[in-house]
């Protein structure tokens, strides 16, 4: 368990790093494309985000992504969902901190109690996780992450075009359990362990895993183009920890220590709420 929380808090530091520069080469080209790109009521010109996506502090982002997700497989794999999903989605909390010393961004005293929050709520689930469970050979599982990761992609396009206003909050969402579905395929993948590719290859939740990952970065990165980055992260938040935290308990096998049930899901809740509070603070630069 403690390489699994060490891989956790790792992914956590690479991807609210990778928060900042993504966010920073996002707007910048949005910015030079004129206000119009950047309005909350419209996504931005795949064009655009393409673009986006190439800018020099955007490609930094991305190679701090890659490591994160590096991190983020390793905890799926080693800890259960509810407590690796909540210790990742901890980077908006280094994001804040990173925006307070290097944007010479102001946290304000209820950001500080929630990054408290936070801090205090992982600890006890920690405490109160006793082990991953491995209630996932059903093969159906195995294609509805496949399937579902598609849909949300293909129907993800389709609804941000049209929708109107909270275009930001509703691709942060959909970008969210994008991420929340890969979650569980990871955990759920053959041929990691032991180390088999031709098993690998064969599984559809390794496709799942791709699909999935290359959905939530695009979603992810129009929320960050929109306007409205912060409420694009409390969407986040939700879609990549409540979704494979309720998976791993319902389907996974993922248990708690005895007697701890009430209070790891209080702690739960807690994390998820700080981590939404300090996301929707208004000088949070964070997606």
């Amino acid at each position: 368990m403690v390489i699994g929380l060490v891989a956790a808090v790792f992914a956590a530091l690479a991807y609210g790093t990778a928060s900042v520069l993504q966010a920073h080469g996002a707007r910048s080209v949005a910015d030079s494309h004129g206000p119009d790109d950047r309005a909350a009521s419209h996504p931005p010109p795949m064009r655009s985000t393409l673009t986006a996506m190439v800018t020099v502090p955007f490609l930094a982002g991305v190679v701090l992504d890659g490591c994160g997700f590096v991190g983020n497989l390793v905890a799926a794999r080693l800890l259960p969902l509810f407590l690796a999903q909540p210790i990742v989605s901890a980077n908006l909390v280094v994001t804040a901190v990173l925006a307070s010393l290097f944007l010479h961004v102001r946290l304000r005293v209820r950001d500080r109690v929630a990054i408290g929050v936070v801090v205090v709520s992982l600890v006890i689930l920690s405490v109160a996780s006793a082990t991953e469970g491995h209630g996932h050979d059903g093969v159906w599982l195995h294609w509805t992450v496949l399937v579902l990761g598609v849909a949300l992609i293909v129907g993800g396009l389709g609804l941000l075009q049209m929708t109107g206003a909270h275009i930001a909050v509703i691709a942060g969402l959909l970008a969210g359990v994008d991420f929340g579905v890969m979650a569980v395929a990871v955990r759920i993948v053959h041929g990691l362990d032991p180390m088999s590719l031709s098993s690998m290859l064969a599984d559809p939740a390794c496709y799942a895993i791709v699909v999935c990952g290359v959905g939530g970065f695009y979603l992810f990165t129009v929320a960050l183009q929109t306007g409205s980055v912060n409420g694009a992260a409390a969407a986040l938040i939700v879609g990549e920890t409540v979704v494979p935290g309720a998976v791993g308990i319902a389907l996974l096998g993922d248990v708690t220590r005895t007697g701890w049930g009430p209070i790891a899901l209080i702690a739960f809740v807690a994390a998820v709420g700080g981590a939404a509070t300090v996301a929707t603070s208004p000088e949070v630069p964070r997606g």
